[in-house]
């Protein structure tokens, strides 16, 4: 496909649900519409879910649980499944090409490894099922001849994802919900749905069991009612804090269970003996990414006072060489922003900046020669106060904060000062100087000289950055629970206590 034609979303049924192992007609002819958002026309049309569409998915995740083989399935059987639909979604990397860049902006040199890390994790997480302590003898310690204690499935999981990065948090929930043994209730994003059915459509290829994992797609009124459901026995979703804080005061209510992967507003420490060249290319290069569209971006540059103005004018001067444009253009840096509406709240947290006396050191308009599409200059304030709205809220845009320190002791303090706790970095000459301060940040990830989030570890937040963890290193126990099983006896099998 050229860049004239007009692009058709390569998914087979956007007009139906995958619901039990089949794609189903919808209650109603209520249609969502998803925008490019290089070009601002319409790439194509999905059916939304309502409140019977939504009542039949989670009916028939709850079957699959009850009275299907998936959760009676040993975990290494779970795991051949799973390699088979890594290998599935990763053979759709060409579709996820053509769908993410649309979608949120994303340049498609980058989208194209997208699928790539879906296999990986689905692959990795298929691996556990043979390290895993599923199963532990432990010696009871009050009565009983025999104790174990078991690690079995959560139940039905509502996993709710969000418009930014659709197939990697799909990978994050699905995969280790599924080799717990759980069956998956998937609701994906009015404005990125692509992503859903493509694993909905690989599900269906692998023969996936019926009811294991379906695929809605829903706005906030009908994607509620996921969460209220009792037949739901845990929400895994990825999103603002507003929602996230929503999700938690319902599941309060009735004790379901939960992780939430929420905002950020994360801070860069770049002490003394920093090469401020070097981190502001670092700082400027990892914001390109997603247009900034990332809960975890290093937002916040706080540098010693005397350093401030180097720092502002080394990342005007790393902003301005961005190259925005089509996410299909080699020679782009930066995408769009997903939406009208994203842009219009990016634009109105630039005119804030500058209202509340911050300075603009580059960018903070729209690119003059772009006349379509939902684009953003790259931009920089200078002398911002960490009391200001734009280094208090979220922006979710490529908007960068210089903030001024008057020591280390004050620069922890102040990438502190925040109600997020996501990412952090520290930029030093000195690993040992990185090792001290990464203990004081009250950050979920710390990183050393770079913006760095690792699934292959564990990624998660503090404070109202989140609850709970995903990741390879400690992501699977979100979907488990915990049961001690205490007996007269040894059963078959097993060695002595």
């Amino acid at each position: 496909m050229t860049l004239t034609d007009k692009p058709i979303a390569p998914l087979a049924r956007t007009d139906r649900f995958f619901i039990g192992g089949e794609w189903v007609a919808p209650s109603s002819d209520s249609m969502i519409d998803v925008y490019d958002s290089d070009t601002e026309d319409l790439y194509f049309r999905i059916a939304e879910a309502q409140a019977p569409d939504m009542a039949r998915a989670v009916a028939a995740a709850r079957e699959a649980f009850d009275t299907g083989p998936w959760p009676r399935m040993t975990p290494a059987e779970r795991a051949e499944v799973l390699q088979a639909l890594g290998d599935a979604i990763g053979a759709r990397g060409g579709d996820v090409a053509e769908i993410w860049p649309r979608e949120s902006g994303v340049i498609q040199a980058i989208a194209q490894s997208t699928a790539a890390f879906a296999t990986w994790y689905f692959h990795q997480t298929a691996a556990q099922a043979a390290t895993y302590p599923f199963e532990r003898v432990v010696p009871p310690s009050f009565g009983g001849e025999f104790g174990l204690v078991v690690r079995e499935p959560v139940g039905v999981v509502g996993a709710i994802v969000p418009w930014n990065s659709p197939l990697g948090c799909i990978a994050a929930k699905v995969a280790p919900a599924l080799l717990a043994g759980c069956t998956v209730v998937l609701k994906s994003s009015p404005e990125a749905p692509g992503e859903g059915y493509l694993v909905a459509e690989a599900a269906e290829a692998v023969g996936l069991p019926p009811g294991v994992l379906n695929v809605v797609t829903a706005d906030r009124e009908v994607s509620e009612l996921l969460v209220t459901d009792p037949r739901v026995d845990k929400i895994a979703f990825t999103g603002s804090t507003a929602v996230g804080r929503r999700i938690a005061t319902i599941l309060g209510d009735r004790i379901g269970r939960y992780t939430l992967e929420l905002g950020g507003k994360s801070a860069a420490v770049v002490f003394d003996d920093a090469d401020i060249g070097v981190a502001a290319a670092t700082l400027a290069g990892a914001e390109c990414f997603l247009s900034g569209q990332v809960c975890s971006s290093l937002t916040r540059i706080i540098v010693p006072r005397s350093r401030h103005d180097e720092m502002a004018e080394a990342l005007a001067a790393a902003f301005s060489q961005v190259r925005v444009g089509s996410p299909f253009d080699p020679e782009s840096h930066m995408g769009p922003l997903a939406s009208a509406r994203q842009r219009d709240r990016v634009e109105g947290f630039i005119a804030k900046g500058v209202a509340e006396g911050a300075t603009l050191a580059t960018g903070g308009g729209r690119p003059q020669d772009r006349e379509r599409g939902y684009y953003i200059e790259p931009t920089v304030f200078a002398g911002v106060d960490n009391g200001s709205t734009i280094a208090r809220e979220e922006i979710f845009g490529p908007v960068l904060s210089v903030i001024p320190a008057d020591d280390e002791e004050h620069a922890i303090e102040l990438a502190n000062d925040t109600i997020y706790g996501l990412n952090a970095s520290v930029f030093t000459a000195d690993v040992d100087r990185a090792r001290a301060a990464a203990s004081r940040l009250r950050s979920g990830t710390v990183g050393h000289n770079g913006m760095y989030t690792d699934f292959g570890m564990s990624f998660g937040g503090f404070k109202q950055s989140g609850v709970g963890r995903e990741g390879l290193y400690d992501g699977l126990d979100a979907f488990v629970e915990s049961k001690s099983i205490i007996l007269a006896g040894r059963p078959e099998g097993h060695p002595e206590a």
